[in-house]
């Protein structure tokens, strides 16, 4: 894919520009709410769920603000273990624009895959594509930071601590997108980091288990499922007490968690604890 403008790519996103405009300029939704709410009805398009945004758009007013409430209400059930799903799924307005059966307790289940997916949306296709905008907004609100062409916007609540950082590339920018996979036809759950598809398992005390164990028993499981596995260090018995694997894809987290915070198995008669890895600085 040749280098594109980013008027080009702006008119490419017209509709979805519109609604940001209207969510931010008309409904008066805080910015960095709406762009985690584009993020993750594109993200919702790109796995299947067609003209969602286009849809919205020519809803009346209060109906698109109540579209954005249950958005919110999916995007704090990510941030939370175990989150309460109310009878029907808790997405009513939703469902009926998708007409597919969409709840909380999908999102839950797919919770990792989700974040990566709106992570990837977010940075590669909200950022350049609403880049204008956020700078308007943040210029007319007096809360940005004094910028050139060549200082990235600082957007408040970004890098958000579940969603990553938000950088806008500067306006003058042409956009060389051939390298990012979410431009190649791919799933954006694909273009993730290392630690979006790490998990931490530890091993009980005085029950030593091999990493031969713990390959043979994901892989019987989950198949092919694993990229790395780095064995800790061993205690004064010679035994590993935790592990952290990477796995091929962030869907294969959601399997083994299963919409759990800890999922428990067993190989030989010795449990295995596995939780989502979350790198501490």
């Amino acid at each position: 894919m040749a280098p594109i403008t980013i008027d080009e790519l702006h008119l490419f996103h017209q509709i979805d520009r519109e609604v940001f405009c209207f969510l931010v300029f008309k409904l008066h939704r805080d910015l960095t709410q709406s762009l985690l709410v584009m993020a993750l009805w594109l993200w919702l398009e790109n796995i299947g769920n067609s003209n969602v945004v286009r849809k919205i758009m020519g809803l009346p007013n209060a109906l698109v603000n109540a579209l954005v409430d249950e958005a919110v209400v999916c995007l704090k059930c990510l941030e939370i273990d175990n989150p309460l799903i109310p009878n029907g799924g808790g997405l009513p307005l939703t469902q009926k624009l998708t007409q597919k059966d969409i709840s909380l307790r999908i999102f839950n289940k797919k919770r990792y895959t989700t974040i990566a997916g709106i992570k990837s949306v977010l940075q590669n296709i909200c950022a350049r594509v609403f880049n204008d905008v956020v700078e308007i907004v943040l210029k007319s609100s007096k809360i940005s930071q004094a910028s050139t062409s060549y200082m990235p916007l600082v957007v408040p609540g970004f890098p958000h601590p579940l969603f990553g950082a938000f950088d806008v590339p500067p306006k003058t920018m042409n956009l060389d997108l051939s390298d990012n996979t979410i431009w190649d036809g791919k799933q954006p759950y694909n273009d993730v980091t290392d630690d979006d598809r790490s998990m931490f398992l530890t091993f009980s005390r005085g029950f030593p288990v091999s990493e031969q164990e713990v390959r043979v028993l994901f892989t019987r499981i989950y198949g092919d499922c694993i990229l790395s596995l780095t064995m800790g260090t061993v205690d004064e018995n010679d035994q590993h007490l935790f592990a952290i694997m990477i796995l091929q894809m962030v869907e294969t987290v959601d399997q083994i968690l299963n919409g759990k915070r800890v999922a428990k198995l067993y190989i030989n008669g010795k449990h295995i604890w596995a939780r989502k890895y979350e790198r501490r600085d």
